[in-house]
């Protein structure tokens, strides 16, 4: 089995920053792809962005270049650096992860979920 532990959300104004990681535990050599989704209240949980193990990685339009996604395959971590945001950012913000390989953008192709970490952007 495998855990994922989020960190970082928080309440910021437009503009601002903030940088969400999530930590892996358990049967990590496993994982291929990890990743992030958000769900904003009323919606579907939307695609982020996701990385693989060799470094691939995958946003959605909504976020290029403004949010980069990274990892630390040594402290099996991945990160998602959050800049110039928006009020239509706010969300809760999911880690995942993926065993098979590639930088899916369906929910259901991901295999672990995280407990979920609010961000809000005020206006």
């Amino acid at each position: 089995q495998v855990q994922l532990v989020e960190n970082g959300g928080g309440l910021v104004q437009t503009g601002g920053s903030l940088r969400l990681s999530c930590a892996s535990r358990g049967i990590i050599f496993s994982i291929n792809t990890m990743g992030w989704f958000r769900q904003a209240p009323g919606k579907q949980r939307e695609f982020v962005a996701a990385i693989t193990s060799g470094g691939s990685t995958n946003y959605a339009d909504s976020v290029k270049g403004r949010f980069t996604i990274s990892r630390d395959n040594a402290k099996n971590t991945v990160y998602l650096q959050m800049n110039s945001l928006k009020p239509e950012d706010t969300a809760v913000y999911y880690c995942t992860a993926r065993l098979r390989v590639g930088v899916a953008v369906e929910s259901q192709a991901y295999d672990y979920w995280g407990q979920g970490t609010q961000v809000t952007v005020s206006s």
